[in-house]
């Protein structure tokens, strides 16, 4: 049982890690709305990827992240045929656009060097090459 608690333990703290990288990154003090910035964005990069691709990229995510990423996920509907960064970043206004610190397109950068920070370049890039030219140009090179 105790293995188990620890288990819980590495994957809050590892989520913890995420969230304050992020946090530093933008400036941002109120972890909630961090957190719903890397959702955000984390569920709009899912919804670009092809479920194979999806699946290795959650696999290196913290399990509570892991868990975020997939909810709401609707295969059906992925991978979404959206060529544009402008659309993209409208996306995840719509979502976070309400929080006061938000920035747009660089807070959006700051979610994705955490990712570079957190995942193996081997995989972002992956990732950034399952992505139209333009959501690569706003992705900075890990």
């Amino acid at each position: 049982m105790s293995r188990m608690i620890h288990v819980f333990e590495r994957t809050t703290h590892e989520a913890h890690e995420w969230v304050n990288d992020l946090a530093g990154r933008t400036g941002w003090t109120n972890e909630r709305e961090v957190l719903r910035l890397l959702r955000t964005v984390l569920t709009k990069i899912r919804d670009h990827l092809p479920v194979d691709e999806m699946a290795q990229f959650s696999a290196q995510l913290p399990m509570l992240v892991r868990g975020m990423f997939f909810e709401g996920w609707q295969p059906k509907l992925t991978p979404v045929q959206e060529r544009h960064a402008a659309d993209f970043i409208a996306a995840v206004d719509a979502q976070v656009g309400d929080v006061i610190d938000y920035q747009g397109s660089k807070d959006i950068k700051a979610v994705f060097n955490v990712i570079n920070a957190h995942i193996s370049r081997g995989e972002v890039e992956d990732v950034r090459a399952c992505l139209p030219q333009e959501l690569r140009d706003l992705w900075p090179v890990p």
